[in-house]
């Protein structure tokens, strides 16, 4: 089996593993050691197992191998090196929890966010609102990284992170679904960061290298975009490029991006602690209580004395139509006074206690200085190119976390490197646990620091125009602005490069994967293992972020897929705790499932109030993507705690139905299908299969049953290939349900077996459908009517019903649809009501929906037929079934010659078939003396009861005409009647009078049956029982044959004797 780099493997060894050549993790439990057989053979001590050898190593070899265990890295260790690493033994990781884990979740999780939102995000929420968003994620993200820290502790972390994470904890469809959405959470966080380093370029660093110029100030937001957009384009180009080179480049410049962030942050608190005692000069301009944006004007006033004269300044040029001091200006100017203000005033300050509380406003509305003077205007119209600093975006509560959140992902960072760390288990809890407590501490304070040293008409201008243009938090920091710009500029920088190296790799694992297969092309990539079909598709995503060209819309959208994958890694912990399943061992022992269930209901509840919308959107997109792979995607067994929660749920139902048995309305046929093999252990009625389908439904319970003749020692590996022929016809049929094979000693027993063990407590079959035996009259087969009548007997006792589908190949396939025709029931005794129900599930299916039901029933002489017949539709009424009733009249009359010919037939034969126990020449002799018997007698009828005179009397075959000419004869009652009869054939005399009565039932019904539903497409018929003495045994059959001859389509029903339908609701 080749390996990816997303795999686990042997440091020392390599071999092939047994399989069918699919991706997987490689275990050292299974299939893996490679043995040196001759040395076990050498140790005489061990003889007893030489023979599990193969399949079973010896302890000290396994363990010897385990020590040896390691696993590639993905990401982090240059793949340039990867040629030189197959020829040398893989080295073991050398990297550290401070190292591995602790600096890169830092690294991801200080980011853009802090730097170019942070301060705006508490001029708009106040100290109180942002300290509870940023508080609400980052408990988000603890309680997420305390249920990762127990999954990862739980076993070997192959490289492959969270993904391999949640996969193998909660199965392929969820880890697909969460991969792809993390994937795409990663893929659109590059896309943020890409944003935001054009965002600080064009904005702080040089705003003269903008491509498209505003025609007018309304016009500048607009040609913003198109700069980002453009300028985007390129980066994201140039850094997809660096990454195709080689990571190398990336991962030798992460030390240099992490330690801008460090130094970026050093220097913020540096500049808070500096304004307790010397607080910056940084001057705001405010006209009234409006904050006024700095760079169409320096000096902030109205009018300025330049040689002891008054001159109106570049500001009084922006409002009014002339400098001169009588020209006519705007309301606003006139009526109120500029006034300056400091704008970073210091901790001292006390501009906390103005900071604390909101202050949300609309799009367009301006940035005002709460409890300034200022004269209002009424019914201002706002002049468009006055320099006022106006809010870019609505703002409110719920906006803000989804703006702000994604600062606080980039925990997965150490889980992602779990290929490169000394020690995973120790370092992922350790390292994320610390940088998320660090990190939320520097986020919290601040927020409070912000609050404490900054005016908040300077919190609330987002780009810095109050300030001639300068980033708020460079204004606040010290030594000097240009530490905070660089510095933001490379770390968003390097955020941006790791998204789109680690983004392409995650997609690459998924594709390996094989559980979804139209993105197995992004499994493959250069030869050194670079995944550049998936970095191109990446890429492409990227570029869609980027093209919507701002922050503060890109921000949630990622939010979304980060808090799914959250949510998913919170539900694997969750249900791995609450199932108890032996294989949960975690170190990391400071988890519960109350935690990681809060953690999940966190992310819910943050997902809907980032944005409903998109939330909605992300679960589609995660639910889309779960039932494609549960429909098309490889089949995996990966023992997930979604396989584990089913097998939980289905024992506690199981629990429950055992309680008793279902109530009459709960009642549907649960089906234990009988089918029979052919020598090459294929099914040999396949329609058996489309009939249940098409009863069932997807419904209930069916198992597919049937029985190999032998020993199972001897007869496994048949077992399983009719087994596997099975489910397959199963799956061509889509009958929903479980197969089950059993190999016996003969057919007899095996079906007692199925008949009485198939199920499991509650689910267990109560009906059983088989085909009729068709070989019963071949000689070659003289037992097979045997087994079906003590199969008969069988589900009599076990208080089952039984269905006996007769010419079963001519039933319809599933593809087929029945245009027209009739169902005909004929309810002969009643037994439960089955026969009612089961055309009106038939009837649920396609194949039979519009055919009608048409009820028949027998009325014998001394019944009210008429009266019969409004019963009949009153119950049906009551049922609610609809159906044509129809009573039918049976008369009394003789049994005809017909009949006597068919007994005696069948008791012939009944006496040959009992001879087939002899041996074979004791077998042909009897044979001989019953042929030879049977022809005197015939010979000697013929001299007595055939003169010339009679020729209408020769005929010994019975047809159904000369029957209609036999009965009219034979009218008279007396007894000369049945001498006359009798003296026709004295054979006759000798018959079982109980065979006769029967057979003469047969006949009748027969006839009936054949007048009113001959041209039916399925016709459902009451089974007589067996009888109860077993000599008869053979008798039975051709009753039922005689019953059901000459027609197409037939439905044998016996019922379990309780009621199965009722007219309650």
């Amino acid at each position: 089996m080749l390996r990816s780099e997303a795999e686990p493997g042997w440091a020392s060894t390599r071999m092939p593993a047994l399989g069918d050549g699919n991706p997987r993790e490689s275990s050292p439990f299974i299939n893996n050691v490679e043995v040196d057989r001759e040395s076990f053979f050498e140790r005489k001590n061990m003889a007893l197992f030489e023979e599990e050898m193969d399949s079973n190593p010896m302890v000290s070899s396994l363990l010897n191998k385990l020590a040896n265990y390691t696993n590639l890295s993905q990401g982090a260790v240059e793949h340039e090196e990867g040629e030189e690493s197959r020829r040398h033994e893989v080295k073991g990781p050398r990297m550290g929890t401070f190292i591995g884990v602790y600096l890169p979740c830092l690294q991801n999780i200080l980011g853009v966010i802090l730097f170019l939102r942070l301060t705006w995000i508490v001029g708009a929420a106040g100290v109180l609102e942002s300290f509870l968003i940023v508080s609400m994620c980052c408990t988000c993200t603890m309680l997420t990284a305390i249920s990762m820290s127990a999954i990862a502790t739980n076993g070997v972390v192959p490289a492959g992170g969270s993904y391999y994470m949640i996969s193998r904890s909660l199965g392929p469809e969820f880890g697909g679904a969460v991969g792809l959405c993390f994937y795409l959470g990663t893929t659109f966080a590059g896309a943020m960061y890409i944003l935001g380093t054009i965002e600080i370029f064009l904005t702080y660093i040089s705003p003269s290298a903008s491509i498209i110029q505003a025609d007018s100030v309304d016009g500048e937001a607009a040609a913003m975009l198109h700069n980002m957009r453009v300028y985007g384009t390129c980066t994201l180009v140039f850094m997809a490029m660096v990454v195709f080179v080689g990571v190398k480049y990336v991962n030798k410049l992460a030390l240099v991006f992490l330690a801008c962030v460090v130094l970026s942050i050093l220097a913020i608190y540096a500049g808070v602690i500096k304004t307790a005692f010397d607080p910056p000069d940084i001057p705001v301009c405010l006209l009234g209580n409006r904050t006024l944006s700095r760079r169409g004007f320096d000096l902030c006033a109205k009018v300025h004395t330049i040689n002891n004269s008054t001159a109106t300044t570049a500001l009084w040029g922006l409002f009014c139509n002339s400098s001169m001091p009588n020209a006519t200006c705007d309301e606003y100017f006139a009526q109120n006074n500029v006034t300056e203000i400091q704008g970073i005033p210091g901790v001292a300050s006390g501009v906390l206690l103005d900071n604390l509380w909101s202050a949300y406003s609309d799009k367009g509305a301006f940035v005002e200085k709460k409890g300034a003077s200022s004269m209002a205007v009424p019914e201002e119209s706002r002049a468009s190119g006055l320099p006022y600093v106006l809010t870019d975006i609505m703002t409110y509560f719920t906006m803000l976390v989804g703006i702000y959140f994604p600062s606080v992902t980039g925990i997965m960072a150490g889980s992602n490197r779990s290929g490169d760390l000394k020690d995973a288990q120790k370092s992922i809890p350790t390292g994320t646990i610390l940088a998320i407590v660090t990190t939320s501490f520097i986020y919290l304070s601040c927020i409070v620091l912000f609050g404490a040293c900054v005016e908040g008409v300077i919190l609330r201008d987002k780009f810095g125009e109050a300030l001639q243009g300068n980033l708020v938090i460079g204004m606040l920091a010290w030594p000097s602005p240009w530490v905070i710009v660089i510095g933001s500029f490379f770390s968003t920088c390097g955020a941006g490069l790791q998204s789109l190296t680690g983004a392409p790799r995650l997609l690459q694992a998924i594709a390996r994967d094989g559980i979804i297969p139209f993105l197995q092309v992004f499994g493959h990539g250069k030869s050194n293992g670079e995944p550049t079909w998936a970095l191109l598709l990446t890429a492409l995503i990227c570029e869609t972020g980027i093209l919507i060209a701002s922050l503060d819309s890109v921000a949630p959208i990622l939010s979304m897929f980060f808090l799914m994958c959250y949510m998913f890694v919170n539900l694997a912990c969750a249900v791995q705790t609450l199932l108890r399943t032996p294989n949960w061992r975690p170190r990391f022992k400071y988890y519960h499932w109350t935690l990681s269930f809060l953690g999940m209901s966190l992310c819910l509840a943050l997902m809907f109030i980032c944005s409903w919308y998109y939330a909605l959107f992300a679960m589609l997109i995660a639910g889309c993507i779960y039932k494609y792979i549960e429909y098309r995607g490889a089949e995996k067994e990966w023992g997930d705690g979604i396989r584990g929660l089913s097998l939980n749920a289905a024992r506690y139902a199981l629990l429950r139905v055992e309680q008793g048995p279902p109530h009459t309305k709960n009642w549907r046929p649960q089906v234990l299908v009988m089918l029979n093999l052919d020598a090459e252990q294929q099914v040999k009625h396949p329609r058996l299969l489309s009939f249940t389908t098409q009863l069932k439904a997807g419904k209930g319970l069916t198992i597919v049953g049937s029985v190999l003749e032998g020993t199972y020692l001897d007869k496994r590996a048949e077992a399983q290939q009719a087994e596997e022929n099975i489910r397959s016809l199963m799956g061509t049929e889509k009958t929903k349900g479980f197969c089950q094979l059993v190999v016996s000693s003969n057919l007899r027993d095996g079906m007692s077996h199925l008949i009485q063990s198939a199920g499991l407590g509650g689910m267990k079959h109560n009906t059983v459908l088989m085909a009729w035996p068709a070989s019963w009259k071949q000689e070659d087969n003289p037992f097979s009517w045997k087994n079906f009548v003590d199969t008969v007997r069988d589900t009599t006792a076990a208080h089952q019903a039984l269905l006996v589908a007769k010419n079963v190949d001519l039933f319809p396939q599933n593809q087929e649809r029945f245009s027209d025709g009739n169902i005909d029931v004929w309810w002969i005794v009643h037994d439960g009501g089955l026969l009612m129900l089961l055309p009106f599930l038939l009837r649920q299916h396609k194949v039979w929906r519009k055919c009608r039901m048409r009820i028949f029933t027998v009325a014998q002489v001394d019944d009210n037929s008429i009266q019969m017949k409004k019963d009949l539709q009153m119950f049906l009424y009551h049922l609610r079934i609809s159906a044509e009733v129809e009573v039918v009249e049976m008369v009394e009359n003789d049994i005809s010659a017909f009949t006597y010919e068919k007994t005696l037939m069948m008791e012939q034969r009944s006496q040959m078939l009992k001879q087939m126990q002899l041996s074979k020449t004791e077998r042909q002799r009897e044979a001989q003396l019953i042929h030879d018997r049977n022809t005197a007698s015939h010979s000697a009828a013929a001299g007595k009861t055939q003169p010339p005179s009679t020729p209408d009397k020769v005929q010994m075959t019975w047809t159904k005409e000369k029957l209609i000419a036999e009965k009219s004869k034979n009218r008279d009652p007396g007894v000369s009647g049945f001498k006359d009869l009798f003296t026709l054939k004295p054979e006759w005399g000798n018959l079982n009078q109980c065979n006769v009565r029967r057979m003469h039932t047969a006949v009748k019904l027969n006839d009936v049956l054949l007048n009113k539903s001959q041209d039916a497409q399925l016709v459902l018929l009451n089974m007589p029982g067996p009888p109860k003495n077993r000599q008869g045994d053979e008798n039975y059959m051709e009753f039922l044959e005689v019953l059901t001859e000459g027609l197409n389509r037939v439905l044998l029903v016996r019922g379990s004797g309780r009621e199965v339908i009722t007219i309650y609701s």
